[in-house]
């Protein structure tokens, strides 16, 4: 791939994170997705037929479901990101889990916990 063509594959990885976290958080009304839900990357395939979605679930009653429903709900996100992104094709969306925000968080607990506590 060129550096044309990663630049522009960027740009619409970009492009896709920004709308999909518009669209999850204004107009997904799915009950099952529940919680605080961030994009946190998109990498779409070089023939754009597939996004894969990397998202970030905080605060959910119960992540699964929540992933389930974002999952379900892809037609519906799809449609909706025909209309805001001009492409000749709209990927059909893979929803992946992305957990380092969670990984981040327990290792920055764990190293609190190890890390020798400080005289004032």
């Amino acid at each position: 791939m060129s550096d044309k063509n990663s630049a522009r594959f960027g740009r619409i990885n970009e492009e896709f994170k920004k709308e999909l976290s518009y669209i999850i958080d204004q107009k997904l009304k799915n009950p099952n997705v529940t919680g605080l839900i961030s994009v946190t990357k998109v990498k779409v395939t070089t023939d754009l037929k597939y996004a894969k979605v990397y998202v970030s679930i905080l605060n959910s009653k119960n992540i699964k479901d929540t992933l389930a429903g974002l999952k379900k709900s892809s037609g519906f996100m799809r449609s909706e990101l025909a209309k805001r992104i001009n492409l000749r094709n709209t990927p059909e969306l893979i929803f992946e889990l992305d957990d380092s925000l969670e990984y981040g968080a327990r290792i920055d607990s764990i190293l609190k916990d190890i890390m020798p506590k400080k005289e004032d």
